[in-house]
């Protein structure tokens, strides 16, 4: 199963503050390690909200809403997508992080076609499978 490992952005990372030398070397032999165990599909930091910005939908209206937000506690700072065989396995790699205290990470499984039922039609199942094979192909 795949999940995402997203992490809660905070006030040091919304003030645009790095992460210290430490915590960067830290956080990239643990990242070498999720690699080795096959787990690790992707990781990625996020800039502060300031530089971002929100599309809401209404009816037939777009509205966009520049950054910065003000809920920190609702904001990513970052994401990790890994294979794993289990939400219990997810957890005990995250227990290995070398996060600073008072840091918040959450882990979401990720949706497989398979996971979506009579909801997807064979033509839908198509599309989705001829965009991620021409996805895959891109990297």
């Amino acid at each position: 199963m795949r999940v995402m490992v997203i992490v809660k952005a905070s006030k040091d990372s919304e003030a645009g503050l790095l992460p210290s030398k430490e915590l960067l070397t830290a956080m990239a032999k643990f990242n070498e390690e999720l690699v080795k165990a096959g787990v690790m599909l992707a990781a990625e930091g996020l800039h502060a909200s300031s530089k971002g910005a929100r599309v809401k939908f209404f009816g037939g209206k777009r509205t966009v809403i520049d950054g910065p937000f003000a809920e920190t506690k609702e904001l990513i700072g970052g994401f990790w997508m890994w294979k794993v065989k289990s939400k219990e396995e997810a957890i005990e790699w995250l227990k290995r992080a070398p996060f600073d205290e008072g840091t918040e990470v959450e882990i979401r499984q990720v949706f497989e076609l398979e996971d979506l039922g009579p909801s997807l039609t064979p033509e839908s199942r198509e599309n989705e499978q001829r965009w991620r094979a021409q996805v895959a192909r891109k990297k």
